[in-house]
């Protein structure tokens, strides 16, 4: 490869002095987001909640890459706690170029008080309305508030973080407990593939709404995480992964470096699927 072509390389990727904003920054993928976004230059804002501390995930990010990053904590579900982020960031940075729609509540499939709660007959309408408020209102937000400063420049990415739920049920047969009957098996929650689904809509809305302003929006649907998951779900999930794993957290770092960089260029309201193949099944 030609000294010529390797610059060319290097170009398409880099994001020295673009100012980046993660929701969900502290949280296990949200993280790696912001890691791989500094290591190509960019300045990372690492939203989230105060018991997510992402003050120090962002200096652990700072002192790993030499980029000045920032630790906000907000509610992104409430539209003046997301204007203050805002205008800390434009203070801080003068500009907002990237935005990883991160966030999301994850209800856990399990028992309370020894009842199935997550199965659809019994979940708690308070529940389903904090899980929309978070994955789908903050979203929203973020994506108009940090979006139309990239409108006003006429410059600028949006990521929305899906899930391959989004575009499959999920399959009930992984959480199954045996000798319990129909009524009673745990189930994956509602909203999640609610939200996640509602992220695809949000990307091609987005995508052709601020085309003219050179606003690009594109989403990823990532496959599951190995995050010390029981045995017997890992056995059975594998079988439903051609490549017969769950992914390590740090194997979406390429294609969030993809789509934030200029490498995809021309890319715009497309959901780029990463999942081991879980789809293809």
């Amino acid at each position: 490869m030609t000294s010529s072509a390797k610059k060319s390389l290097t170009d398409l990727f880099n994001l020295d002095g673009r100012v980046a904003i993660v929701t969900g920054g502290a949280g296990l993928l949200g993280y790696h987001h912001g890691e791989i976004l500094a290591a190509a230059g960019a300045h990372v804002v690492l939203l989230d909640l105060p018991a997510a501390d992402p003050h120090s995930r962002a200096r652990q990010i700072a002192g790993s890459t030499g980029i000045e990053c920032l630790g906000l904590t907000a509610d992104i579900s409430d539209e003046r706690s997301v204007q203050c982020i805002r205008e800390q960031v434009l203070d801080r940075f003068a500009r907002v170029d990237i935005l990883i729609n991160n966030a999301a509540n994850n209800p856990k499939v399990e028992d309370v008080g020894g009842k199935p709660w997550s199965r659809l007959e019994n979940f708690p309408l308070e529940t389903w309305e904090a899980d929309i408020r978070v994955g789908l209102t903050g979203a929203f937000l973020c994506s108009r508030i940090f979006g139309s400063e990239m409108a006003k420049r006429k410059s600028g990415v949006i990521v929305n973080v899906a899930s391959d739920l989004a575009i499959i049920a999920p399959d009930q047969r992984l959480y199954r407990v045996d000798g319990r009957g129909e009524d009673e098996q745990p189930v994956k929650p509602v909203t999640y593939s609610v939200v996640k689904t509602g992220l695809l809509g949000l990307t091609r809305y987005l995508a052709t709404y601020w085309s003219d302003f050179k606003v690009r929006v594109n989403s990823i649907s990532p496959g599951g995480v190995f995050n010390g998951q029981p045995g017997v779900f890992l056995s059975r999930l594998e079988q439903l992964i051609p490549l017969g794993r769950m992914a390590n957290r740090n194997e979406y770092q390429g294609a969030i470096l993809f789509l934030c960089s200029d490498a995809s260029s021309y890319m715009t309201g497309t959901n780029l699927v990463i999942d081991g193949g879980r789809t293809c099944w």
